[in-house]
Formats: structure tokens, C-alpha cells, sequence
């Protein structure tokens, strides 16, 4: 067993060395930002600074919601990269042809302009062609305009770049990430983006070594499904313990407090989804609700901050939840004035949401224009000012000292083995340690070194130290039911966290190929997240034979072990398939920005942490709810309701939608296929509307879970015992309830 927990530990920190490493290559070879782009004759078109100015604008007016930079951003309105690429490109072309000559001879200089990189280092300073230079001035403008003016069809609001000045420099910003799409890198032969997106003007087409990972990232899902599938064959049978069921027994002080933030975390949930709807009939009735417009009061960009944010804060607070629950009941003590700590930290948690989605609705209608400290950030996920930010980590502090002044008397208990439950400290410290990774860039700091550091929080916190909390909540909560062995669920933790770390953590870089980083990214990314689906489902699959079993049935865990199986289905479903659907470079190369992430987003977002949050709070519930508060039929509603919704929201709407654009962005590049004509386009209308089926049922099933979880907390607040500073300790069979099944 110790051979096998240093083998993670190796594997830990190989993974980490090799993110740290390929880091320092992103920052080494970022694309570099021009302190002065002038053209041949001397002329300057862009002055020191003003770039970075307009990159800062960008993402202080909530750019990332209006539009994308690279392919990272909204899905709704243009890619702003590739149209600045088009457009300047053609008005290029145009020039050339004016000069006399041909149309193939304009078209192989224009594809030679644009691939020759004529940045000087020594003085900071790029220099553009005469009808280069021209054409940028003119596509300037047209950039300007669109972002000052507006345009309804592509879903830009008016006046959200207050300013024509404020709008030059946006538009030089996008002009900037399109020179670093066209220019070839130093001593290779793509551009800074690896010649993405695909634009026939300037000869970006897909690089062959792109091709080569994809092949070999298949082949090692293959074998990592394989490897498996043979492990788990290899097992020897064992009888399972007799299945002791935690019965119901009244909260301490402190998990009663618990059991609010579970109905806060359902609220939240609410107006996620109220959000949700909001943004997708942004995209049909520009900023509109069955012609109501809500433009002037909630713009898309601040509905969809929203949903995206609130969906961290919600699952979240579920997990966190769970963690201040199990203190007490692993224990068996609580800790005196516990519940202080844990009301006063639910309070401050409700500010820092209520801060932080009021401080990004404020920025971005213009009322805190450039406020990083108390707007928005303006990155996808963690968009939230950075004062709420710091807040936030502070209070994940909070929690972890909670917890383990809960756990230590039953850490003592370990005797010095890496048991579940150290395991289960130890996950709990990654909690606040990798969301501090969040710090580590500024709206100043170059956007190929922001997206890496962003990726470490919505990929390595979100997917991955919470998913190893969650893993080893669920396997600790198993063993103390009967339905795991302490030594087996260890056994299967270590090798679940062996695959994650040994994928996961350098699959980080599946997310980055084509944000200015090096060819090498690509290559670690693609090869090493090809295993990222297999993790979650070992336990999963013990859970779920368990279930098959009835093992599960009769203790009253039966609801709350269906949504992990859920958990697991959407893990092979929507992390795995829908995964790997955009994962392998040539793929995402020409989906990279369209309705095709969105299919895995939905899908792994909500259908596995989203049922994860979930069944970890049905599983807190049921152990301090009583039965005539356990209304099991909204969770068979809910249940259903949330899956079956999901699935026809996927099937109607999103992958038809994705393909479609697909199709395009194929046959005509990714400016068109995210330019007004495709996503306006009757057919993406027809496909948007399709949702609504999916969408309701969803929504009924969500309110089903909100009803019956306010019902039970209710229930479990209002359930006193006659000595309320004592957890229950029920007893089976004369053995306690959460007593150790050791192998």
C-alpha cells in the first residue's frame, strides 16, 4: 500500500513539473506585444502601450462575453481574432490588386505579407507593408465602429465601448492577437497560434504535426479504457460487508448551519438557470425575452457572466457544504462554538456572491468601467474582482481550518496510516491552495500567460482537486455504509488519483493550442488528457454494481446513490465522448470557438459536477433529515427531470448547432462560421428554439431538487435532540454506524 501512495506522489509531482515547465515555455514564447507598429514609410499607426490599453478595455467592459479572443470567450457575436484576420486580410488583398497586379499573383503576396514577421526585439517595433498598413487603418475603423455603434445581428450592443478612442484601442488589441494568427513564429514554419484559425487569405491551414497527436491521443484512450477495463477484470472477488445505513439522527449546531448553505447553494442554482435562459434567447431575440428587452438592464454579457459564474459558487457551496457536515459525524464531537464559524462564514459567503455578481453587472453596463478590484476581471469563470476573489480564498481558509479542527479527533484515530479520512484532509488543503492560482495574473498580464494561469483554476481546481474531494468524500461515506472496505475504496482513490494526476494535470494544456503557446503545448495537451474520463468511474463503478446489487436500497441512500451513478454516465458521456469530440488538435482547429464546446460544457459541467454537488448534498441531507421530511418522490422528479432534459437539450439544440457551425468553419473558415449570416441564420435560429423542450424539462427537474432540498433542510433544522451539543452515534448491530469496514 505505501509503495502505491508514493507512486502517486511520484506521479503528483512529475505532472506539476511538467505544467511548471511548459509555463515558463508559454511565458518565454508568448507572442510579443509592439510598443510601435509603424508602417513602411515611417508612418505610426499605433503608439507604447496602447495595445495593452485596449486589452484592458476588452476585458474591463466584459469582452469575453461579447465575442472571443483566440476561440476563448462567448460563442455568441464574432470571434474577434479571425475577424480582424478577414477583414484585414481582404482590405489587403483589395490593395495589392489596386497596385495592378493579377488576382493569383495579389493573392500570393497577400499570403506573404501577412506570414512575414517584420517585429524588430531590439526596439519593440513592427513594421507593416504599405497596403498592410493601409488596410489596417481601414479595418481599424470598421472595428471602432462596430464596437462603439454596435451591431444588433452579431448581438454587440450600443455604446459598449463608451468611447471612438477607448474603441481604437480595443480594435488595435484585436488587431494585435490577428497579426500573431498570421505571422510565422521564429525558426517555424506556423504562426504564433500555430496557424489557427484557418484563413485561406493568408495561407493558415491546419499543421500536419497537428494530425499526428490527434491519431496518438486516440490510441491512448483506447488503451487507457482498455487498462481498465483489464484492471478491474483482475480483481478478485470479495464479499462485500453486511451494509450498515446511517440512520437519520438529529444535527448538531454547526450542521444545521450546513444544511443552509445547501439551500442557499439551490438558490443560487435557481438563478443560474434563470440565467441561462436569458442568454440563450439572447441569441435569437438580441438581448430580448419573448420580446421583452432587457438590454439597458441585464445586457447578454452580464447574464451570461452570471450563469457561468454562478455555476462555480453553487457547486461550490455544495462541496464546501459537505465538508463542515462530515467533520462532526466522522468525529463524533463537535468542536465548541463550531457553529459560530460555520454561520459566520455562510454569511460571508453571501456577500462575496452578492459583491461579486453585482460588481460584474456594475462594469459592464459602465457604472465601474476598468474596476479589476470590484468589477470583473474579465475572464471566463473567474470574472469575479479581484477584492471578492481575495475574499473568497479567505473564506475557503475559514473552511479548512473548520474542518479540521472538526476531524482531529478522528484523525487520531488513523494511527499514523494514510487512511480515507487523511486523504480527505489532504484534498480539502488543494481546496483554497490551487484556487490562489487565480493570483497569479492581472488585466495587465499578457492574455497567453492569463490563460494559463486561468486554466489552473477553471481546470485543476474545478475538474480536478475538487473531483479528488468529491471522489474521496464519496469512497469515505461507503465505507461507513458497508458497501466498500476501507482497504478496497483506498485501493481505487489511489489509482483514480494516479490517472487524474498522471493526465489531468498536464491535460491542463488541452485548453491552450492555440492561445499563442508553443508547438510542444499542444502536444502534452492532446497525448495526456486523453485519459481524463477514466478517473471518476472506478468508484463509480463499485458504487454503481453496489446499486445493481440492492446493497444500496433499504438504507435510505438509494436517491442519493442514483445521482452519483448519474454522475458517473454523464462523466463517460460528457467528459469522455463529448470530450474527446473537440480534445485532438485537428478537431478543435476547426471548432475551436463554436457551438461544439458548449455540447461538452453542458454536458460535463452540470452533468458531473453539477450531479456530484448534488448527490454529496442528498448524501449530508438524508444523514440529519427525517423521515417525514425525506420526500423521495421530488428526488424521482428531479432525477428524471435534470437527465432527460440534458439529454434532449443535446441532442436538439446543441449538437445539431455545433455541427452545423462545424460544417461551416470547414468549408469556409471560423470568421464565418461565427459571423452573423451562420449564427442569425434561420437554421441556427430554428436549432436555438429547439431547446425549449430540453429547457423546461430541465427546469422542472432542477425545481424538484430546490423544492425537496428546502423541505429537508427545514425538516433538519427544526429536528432538535434533547442534548443538541452531541451528535447521534445510531448504532447497527451494536457496531456503530460509521465504524471502519477494514480489508
Amino acid at each position: 500500500m505505501k509503495a502505491r501512495w508514493w507512486l502517486v506522489l511520484l506521479v503528483l509531482l512529475a505532472g506539476f513539473g511538467v505544467l511548471g515547465l511548459g509555463g515558463r515555455q508559454i511565458a518565454q514564447n508568448a507572442p510579443p506585444i509592439p510598443q510601435r507598429v509603424v508602417a513602411e514609410d515611417g508612418t505610426q499607426l499605433v503608439g507604447p502601450g496602447q495595445i495593452l490599453e485596449g486589452q484592458v478595455s476588452y476585458l474591463g467592459h466584459g469582452g469575453q462575453h461579447i465575442g472571443s479572443i483566440w476561440g476563448h470567450g462567448a460563442y455568441l457575436a464574432p470571434d474577434w481574432t479571425a475577424k480582424a484576420l478577414h477583414q484585414w486580410a481582404a482590405h489587403t488583398l483589395d490593395g495589392v490588386k489596386a497596385q495592378g497586379a493579377s488576382i493569383a499573383d495579389a493573392k500570393a503576396t497577400t499570403m506573404s505579407i501577412f506570414q512575414s514577421n517584420q517585429y524588430e526585439s531590439s526596439t519593440g517595433t513592427l513594421k507593416l507593408n504599405a497596403a498592410q498598413a493601409a488596410a489596417y487603418v481601414k479595418t481599424r475603423a470598421e472595428l471602432t465602429k462596430v464596437a462603439v455603434e454596435g451591431d444588433k445581428d452579431a448581438a454587440i450592443p450600443a455604446r459598449w465601448i463608451p468611447t471612438v478612442e477607448e474603441g481604437e484601442r480595443v480594435a488595435d488589441f484585436w488587431l494585435w492577437t490577428a497579426w500573431t494568427a498570421a505571422a510565422r513564429r521564429p525558426g517555424a514554419d506556423h504562426s504564433y497560434t500555430q496557424n489557427w484559425p484557418q484563413e485561406p487569405l493568408v495561407g493558415n491551414v491546419i499543421t500536419p504535426i497537428s494530425h499526428l497527436w490527434s491519431i496518438l491521443s486516440v490510441v491512448l484512450l483506447l488503451l487507457g479504457v482498455g487498462l481498465m477495463v483489464w484492471h478491474h477484470a483482475n480483481q478478485p472477488a470479495e464479499e462485500f460487508p453486511d451494509p450498515k445505513p446511517i440512520l437519520p439522527a438529529p444535527a448538531t449546531p454547526s450542521q444545521r448551519w450546513s444544511a443552509i448553505y445547501f439551500a442557499v447553494a439551490m438558490a443560487l442554482f435557481l438563478v443560474q438557470i434563470g440565467m441561462g435562459v436569458m442568454t440563450a434567447h439572447d441569441a435569437v431575440e438580441s438581448n430580448g425575452l419573448y420580446g421583452l428587452d432587457l438590454s439597458r438592464i441585464l445586457p447578454y454579457a452580464a447574464s451570461r457572466a452570471w450563469h457561468l459564474q454562478l455555476a462555480v459558487f453553487w457547486i461550490a457551496t455544495c462541496w464546501l457544504a459537505t465538508g463542515l457536515y462530515l467533520g462532526p459525524k466522522l468525529s463524533a464531537k463537535e468542536p465548541k462554538g463550531q457553529w459560530l464559524g460555520v454561520a459566520g462564514l455562510l454569511a460571508a459567503l453571501v456577500v462575496v456572491v452578492v459583491g461579486a455578481l453585482a460588481g460584474a453587472h456594475q462594469a459592464i453596463i459602465g457604472k465601474l468601467s476598468g474596476s479589476f478590484m470590484l468589477g470583473t476581471q474579465g475572464y471566463e469563470y473567474v470574472e469575479l474582482g479581484r477584492l471578492w476573489q481575495i475574499l473568497l480564498t479567505v473564506g475557503m481558509v475559514i473552511w479548512l481550518v473548520l474542518v479540521l479542527r472538526s476531524l482531529i479527533p478522528a484523525l487520531k484515530g488513523e494511527r499514523g496510516r494514510l487512511g480515507l479520512l487523511k486523504l480527505f484532509v489532504l484534498s480539502a488543503i488543494a481546496i483554497p491552495l490551487f484556487y490562489s492560482a487565480g493570483f497569479m495574473y492581472t488585466r495587465e498580464t499578457h492574455i497567453a500567460l492569463a490563460e494559463y494561469w486561468r486554466w489552473w483554476v477553471v481546470h485543476l481546481w474545478v475538474e480536478g482537486f475538487f473531483e479528488v474531494f468529491a471522489t474521496v468524500a464519496i469512497a469515505l461515506l461507503s465505507t461507513r455504509m458497508g458497501l466498500l472496505r476501507e482497504g478496497t475504496a483506498l485501493r481505487a482513490v489511489s489509482l483514480s488519483m494516479a490517472l487524474f494526476l498522471g493526465s489531468g494535470v498536464i491535460g491542463t494544456f488541452h485548453h491552450l493550442y492555440y492561445t499563442g503557446s508553443p508547438a510542444s503545448i499542444s502536444a502534452l495537451g492532446s497525448v495526456f488528457s486523453a485519459l481524463e474520463i477514466v478517473p471518476l468511474s472506478i468508484v463509480g463503478f463499485e458504487i454503481v454494481m453496489s446499486l445493481k446489487a440492492g446493497r444500496a436500497l433499504g438504507s435510505g441512500y438509494e436517491w442519493p446513490f442514483k445521482y452519483f451513478a448519474a454522475v458517473c454516465f454523464w462523466n463517460l458521456l460528457g467528459a469522455g465522448v463529448f470530450g474527446m469530440l473537440i480534445n485532438p488538435p485537428s478537431v478543435l482547429y476547426f471548432g475551436q470557438g463554436l457551438n461544439t464546446t458548449p455540447i461538452h460544457s453542458h454536458a460535463a459541467l452540470f452533468g458531473v459536477y453539477g450531479f456530484l454537488a448534488i448527490s454529496l448534498m442528498l448524501f449530508a441531507l438524508r444523514g440529519m433529515t427525517p423521515d417525514r421530511a425525506w420526500d423521495e418522490k421530488w428526488l424521482k422528479w428531479g432525477f428524471w427531470g435534470l437527465n432527460l432534459g440534458l439529454g434532449i437539450m443535446l441532442v436538439c439544440s446543441l449538437i445539431p448547432s455545433g455541427l452545423y457551425q462545424f460544417a461551416q468553419s470547414l468549408e469556409h473558415g471560423t470568421w464565418y462560421a461565427r459571423s452573423a449570416e451562420v449564427i442569425q441564420s434561420p437554421l441556427m435560429r430554428t436549432f436555438t428554439w429547439l431547446r425549449v423542450p430540453g429547457d423546461t424539462l430541465f427546469g422542472l427537474g432542477a425545481l424538484a431538487v430546490i423544492l425537496f432540498t428546502f423541505k429537508a433542510v427545514i425538516g433538519a433544522w427544526g429536528w432538535r435532540s434533547a442534548e443538541e451539543t452531541k451528535p447521534a452515534r445510531e448504532e447497527v448491530d451494536g457496531a456503530p454506524a460509521f465504524a471502519l469496514n477494514e480489508d
